[in-house]
């Protein structure tokens, strides 16, 4: 009994003497096509934007690693929910839907929709009526794919893998017009990559969201330590810095 006790103080010192440096890592599903909240950069071959430099800053704060894991947006809730990955961090909009099968952290930045036509097309849409009985298109997984579809005003509703997707088949005319992420599409347009798609601006946006960052249910502790950076972040102006660099406005 004595070196049983002996044996378990020799191996609690070993695990005690770990360096704090060696901090848990925490894999986070983040998207190739939603700059500037995530997207890759072929340069580095990593993905980067907004959603990495806030959750590398809040694991900073917070005291663990991240683990950037590249994957397309549908995939993100089933990788979380099955435990290939830890937490979310991409342009996800915080919904009922999603709140049912995933915690979310306090809202950090808020949009709608946008609207892209054909440059051609210089008709001056303001709501999704002005667009009855045409094909439209929206990103899978998305908010805005199942809200255009319950609206019953469209003669199809395709849905596409990613937002540059859209854009492509907008751009060659094949597409009457598209729905996605405002500030994606606006990010997308302004490098020059699609130049014959129009991002309509009097458009009025239906699906208003707040991105946010996601983990599993139940994940109370890692939940709270999310939220208490993020208002740390927040308040020190360390947000504020990540969206301008990513040419996004701050929000009060």
């Amino acid at each position: 009994m004595k070196r049983f006790v002996q044996a378990a103080i020799a191996a609690l010192a070993i695990a005690t003497a770990v360096p704090a440096s060696a901090q848990q890592v925490l894999k986070v599903g983040s998207t190739p096509t939603g700059i500037p909240f995530t997207f890759l950069d072929t340069k580095t071959n990593t993905i980067q934007g907004i959603m990495v430099d806030l959750i590398t800053e809040v694991g900073k704060d917070a005291g663990f690693n991240v683990q950037i894991e590249p994957m397309q947006f549908s995939a993100l809730i089933p990788s979380l929910t099955s435990s290939k990955i830890d937490i979310i961090a991409a342009a996800m909009f915080i919904t009922p839907p999603r709140k049912e099968v995933v915690d979310f952290s306090d809202p950090i930045y808020t949009y709608g929709e946008g609207l892209v036509v054909p440059k051609t097309d210089t008709k001056a849409y303001a709501t999704q009526d002005d667009l009855k009985g045409e094909t439209v298109g929206a990103q899978v997984g998305t908010a805005f794919v199942d809200a255009l579809k319950k609206t019953g005003l469209f003669a199809e509703v395709k849905a596409y893998d990613t937002i540059p997707d859209i854009l492509r088949d907008v751009n060659t005319g094949r597409l009457k017009a598209g729905y996605a992420d405002y500030p994606i599409l606006a990010y997308n347009l302004k490098q020059g990559g699609f130049p014959e798609v129009r991002l309509v601006d009097g458009y009025k946006p239906v699906t208003v969201g707040s991105v946010g960052i996601g983990v599993r249910k139940g994940e109370t502790a890692l939940l709270g330590k999310i939220n208490a950076s993020l208002a740390k972040l927040k308040a020190n102006g360390t947000i504020d810095k990540i969206l301008d660099k990513w040419g996004l406005k701050a929000q009060g």
